[in-house]
């Protein structure tokens, strides 16, 4: 069976005809200006910031879930980092003990991760150890 056409006045038909859009005036677009680099760095920064003390509490947090007891030592460090990283920024004032732009010098976030890694250790006693890398 061959395509049928359809009679004339069937198709679809509009209630108003097309009419051409007028032309956007200038500045009519999006309103706000990019963000600067400095505004875009502070930004990042900020969100470092966020992200290591969100780091620091679950570390705190897992920690007592766990029934983990941190040493004195510990528990000191971890308040200690979180209060210099919300007064200061960042943790560490020589720039040679961390990378520029993070919050964490080197063995601060080492420190970090030994914490977590009792805490898990404590968790699931059975596991195999994951080497470190």
């Amino acid at each position: 069976m061959a395509f049928k056409t359809r009679p004339p006045g069937n198709g679809l038909n509009r209630a108003k005809p097309l009419q051409a859009k007028a032309a956007m005036k200038p500045g009519a677009g999006f309103q706000a200006k990019p963000p600067s680099p400095a505004d875009q760095r502070k930004a990042q920064q900020k969100a470092l910031q966020k992200a290591t003390l969100r780091a620091l509490e679950k570390a705190r947090k897992e920690a007592a879930e766990q029934g983990v007891d941190l040493s004195e030592w510990e528990a000191e460090f971890l308040d200690g980092v979180s209060e210099r990283v919300k007064t200061y920024g960042r943790a560490f004032a020589d720039p040679d003990k961390g990378a520029p732009g993070t919050t964490l010098s080197l063995r601060q976030g080492m420190k970090l991760k030994e914490i977590r890694r009792k805490t898990a250790r404590a968790a699931a006693p059975d596991a195999k150890p994951k080497p470190d890398r």
